[in-house]
């Protein structure tokens, strides 16, 4: 219970702030970053809700698109090292709640109507990170809007965003849909280096093709309840077919990316690239279900909920980096961690994220435990309170 009211006193003093807590974990990042080979920085933006319908406590809730859609919609910005993809940490987060937005970044950010509207503010702040590399934006379909490429482009910002089929664009002279200009194309990609392991489809390969299309059509945006365009400069961009296709040709995964990222950079690259950006749904799912459980949290303010966010994000960014991590050491570390996680791997999975932060810990408990306790003296009793599962010899 001490320990309870201390974190609580902690994450609600008004000195403790969230610019200041991610501070180590930028600095992180930057040491990172120095020692990577890599030419650029990878910046993957997504936004994932953290549903709170029934902690009525919680007066500041956000409510979306219906009446059970309540909680704190948290945006991130993760790097990611480019050359090998390891996920190395947020560089901002930020939590929209009913009363706001609550930012790492110093003086808060801004409160727009669309997750894809938060993107310029982050790219524009980027310059402030001094992370020694230039970066390149990665972001989902959420960002496919020509309005925001255009605006990006001028910026001088880089970016990798998977578009959407029913994207109109000029190829070769021609408007069509890329749904379309796939069709045209189908029977010109190529094969890669790169393949997936995917366990309802075995191993399979990834095909892939670039040409260049030019976005010509005015961007459309919404001005009270009425949509307008607004007409701006042909914008030429780089397109990336990518397809996952299996021994018998079957397709399985597919993804149309659009980029403005120099051409030394080459389409496996580019292709790479957007497959790390799977990172972020990992990092989500660390603080929720699969590891920190933040949609049971109890503080009741998202000012206090985002703190405590930041704080178990170093712990997903430990868990990572034990990871990568090839050392002696390290692997008898993660082998007690998955023993004490009680997690089943599967066959020839030796350890996941999930697992090592569940092991982790139970592995803190048990050193504070043994802070207090003796531990010949915890086994007697166990032993002699317990004999039906503790053998007394």
């Amino acid at each position: 219970m001490a320990s309870v009211k201390a974190m609580s006193r902690f994450l609600n003093h008004e000195q403790v702030t969230l610019p200041a807590l991610i501070e180590p974990v930028q600095e992180s990042i930057r040491v990172a970053l120095l020692a990577s080979p890599a030419l650029v920085a990878l910046v993957v933006h997504d936004w994932c809700m953290y549903g709170f319908n029934t902690h009525t406590s919680k007066t500041d809730r956000l409510q979306r698109t219906h009446k059970y859609d309540v909680g704190y919609d948290v945006g991130t910005a993760l790097i990611v090292e480019a050359m090998h993809g390891q996920p190395l940490g947020p560089m901002e987060l930020r939590c929209r709640t009913g009363n706001g937005v609550l930012s790492t970044r110093p003086g808060n950010a801004s409160y727009p109507s669309a997750h894809v509207d938060e993107v310029m503010g982050v790219m524009a702040d980027a310059s402030r990170w001094q992370l020694g590399k230039p970066l390149v934006h990665v972001i989902d379909r959420e960002a496919d809007s020509v309005g925001h490429f255009r605006a990006w482009h001028a910026a001088g910002h880089q970016f990798v965003v998977r578009a959407d089929n029913d994207r109109i664009v000029t190829w070769k002279g021609q408007s069509l849909s890329l749904k379309e200009l796939q069709q045209q194309c189908a029977d010109q990609y190529q094969a890669s280096s790169l393949e997936v392991n995917s366990a309802q489809h075995g191993r399979c390969r990834v095909e892939m093709m670039e040409t260049e299309v030019i976005l010509e059509r005015p961007a459309r945006t919404w001005v009270g309840d009425k949509q307008k365009e607004i007409p701006g400069p042909a914008l030429p961009l780089r397109l990336v077919l990518t397809r996952v296709v299996d021994d018998k040709q079957q397709v399985h995964a597919e993804w149309l990316l659009l980029t403005n990222v120099a051409a030394s950079f080459d389409t496996a690259t580019i292709a790479q690239w957007y497959t790390w950006r799977w990172f972020i749904e990992s990092y989500h799912k660390l603080l929720k279900s699969a590891g920190m459980n933040a949609e049971q949290w109890q503080q009741e303010s998202g000012d206090a909920f985002a703190k405590r966010l930041v704080i178990a994000s170093m712990a997903c960014l430990a868990v990572w980096h034990l990871q990568k991590d090839d050392s002696d050491e390290a692997a008898r570390l993660k082998s007690i961690l998955i023993r004490l996680s009680g997690r089943q791997m599967k066959h020839r999975v030796k350890h996941t994220a999930p697992a090592l932060l569940a092991g982790l810990e139970k592995l803190l408990a048990i050193i504070d435990l043994l802070e207090t306790q003796n531990l010949h003296e915890v086994i007697q009793l166990a032993k002699s309170t317990l004999p039906t599962f503790f053998s007394s010899a």
